[in-house]
């Protein structure tokens, strides 16, 4: 794609970065085949492509973003299928991350949106102020009728029960059972604590079973992939900040991490602190960043599963990450039968905060992915990003559950709760 930056404009770091990714794009449009919202709604603005187009002009033409320009930009999951489909090596995650950057600062929204984003900033990455909104919603189901969509969206986002605050989500070190082979840092997680306890007492079980100590760091908190694909920069950046420090503290030789949309950001740090006096630590801790997966792939583990299990890979994880079997192979060492849905690359909507945002979009994905993987008929689902499993959980009465759940029973942990 030929562009015309000027050279002023290219001195900017960030508009030389868009500069570099715009040029690798050849408008082949392999990116449409993939794209949720152009198979949708047939709009190449929609498609990975025609957002590219309205961020070139954008950035190239160093103009305010308009509503036009925001409501297709808003639209996309970045599910990050693109990347995975692109000949040419297009970096689509980096672009529209910028363009949203760019939209928060120069775009004003209409007053509804911008007190939800305002909102949803500032209880996402905060456990306590999540727990304490899900309380509220609880306390609203019965107005849910007068309530516009939106609302109406995280009202019915809101679990029918909260589990207890976990112990193991504390700052502390988890000792290795026998012979200690690595020390690794977990990240927590944020709205993870609120809503599912399981997963992170599952994995530190799993993990310390394996000869792995396991350090909750002092400090940490929200990886920051809320706020930054609000655009909210400053935020996303803090939150990051605090984590790089907390973990080069705890002095690990990994990062674990269980939540798929967050191993995709803390996989970034590097480039996200590039130019700043951050920007070495920075890319260490993310050079140490592990999918729980990808550690586990490097243990030895076998187990006694005997449960048809239907694999949702999350798109954070195949597309984002590029880990694509991993997974499943733990699954298969672990004894249990995996099942694979007839399209694995479709997203289920959830894509952060994007079922709250875009929830009718959101809705129909949820559907098609349950649709798809119901038809396996499982005995259970099983995911690796806790946004999809409470998308999916919402539509189906098959229990849904985290890979590393299956994982620890397997080996000689508790059955996982979804199971009864």
């Amino acid at each position: 794609m030929q562009t015309n930056f000027s050279p002023e404009q290219l001195r900017d770091s960030g508009i030389k970065r868009a500069d570099e990714i715009l040029r690798s794009c050849v408008h082949c449009g392999f990116c449409t085949a993939t794209c949720p919202t152009y198979q949708l709604l047939g709009d190449e603005l929609d498609s990975p492509r025609g957002r590219i187009y309205l961020i070139k002009d954008m950035l190239e033409n160093d103009r305010a973003a308009d509503e036009k320009t925001v409501k297709h930009i808003d639209r996309c999951l970045s599910c990050l299928a693109c990347m995975s489909t692109c000949p040419s090596g297009v970096h689509y995650m980096h672009l529209v991350d910028m363009a949203r950057e760019h939209i928060e600062k120069t775009y004003k929204r209409p007053w509804f949106d911008r007190g939800m984003r305002f909102v949803l900033s500032q209880i996402l990455p905060y456990p306590a102020r999540f727990r304490a909104a899900i309380l509220g919603a609880w306390a609203a189901k019965p107005f849910r009728f007068a309530l516009p969509g939106k609302l109406k969206a995280m009202v019915d986002f809101a679990p029918s029960k909260l589990p207890t605050p976990s112990h193991v989500d504390r700052p502390q070190t988890f000792k290795a059972r026998g012979k200690k082979i690595r020390r690794v840092a977990l990240l927590s997680g944020c709205a993870q604590t609120a809503l599912n306890t399981d997963i992170n007492e599952a994995t530190i079980r799993l993990l310390t079973r394996l000869g792995v100590e396991v350090v909750i760091a002092k400090g940490m908190g929200c990886c920051g992939a809320v706020t930054h694909h609000m655009g909210k920069t400053g935020a996303s950046h803090k939150s990051a900040a605090a984590n790089i420090k907390a973990w080069k503290e705890a002095d690990v030789d990994a990062v674990v991490i269980n939540t798929s949309g967050c191993g995709t950001t803390v996989k970034d740090y590097g480039h996200m602190f590039r130019e700043t006096e951050l920007a070495a630590d920075a890319a260490e801790i993310a050079g140490k960043a592990r999918d729980i997966s990808e550690l586990l792939e490097e243990l030895e583990i076998s187990g006694n599963g005997n449960l048809k299990v239907a694999y949702h890979a999350a798109c954070s994880l195949q597309h984002g990450q590029q880990i694509k079997d991993a997974p499943k192979n733990l699954l298969r060492k672990a004894g249990f039968t995996v099942l694979e849905p007839a399209d694995p690359h479709l997203c289920c909507g959830s894509a952060g905060t994007y079922n709250l945002m875009q929830p009718e979009l959101a809705s129909q994905l949820g559907a098609r992915k349950v649709a798809n993987l119901e038809a396996l008929t499982p005995d259970v689902i099983a995911a690796g990003n806790i946004g999809c499993m409470m998308q999916i959980g919402d539509g189906t009465k098959v229990p849904v559950v985290h890979t590393v759940e299956l994982l620890d029973w397997a080996t000689g942990g508790p059955k996982p709760t979804a199971l009864g």
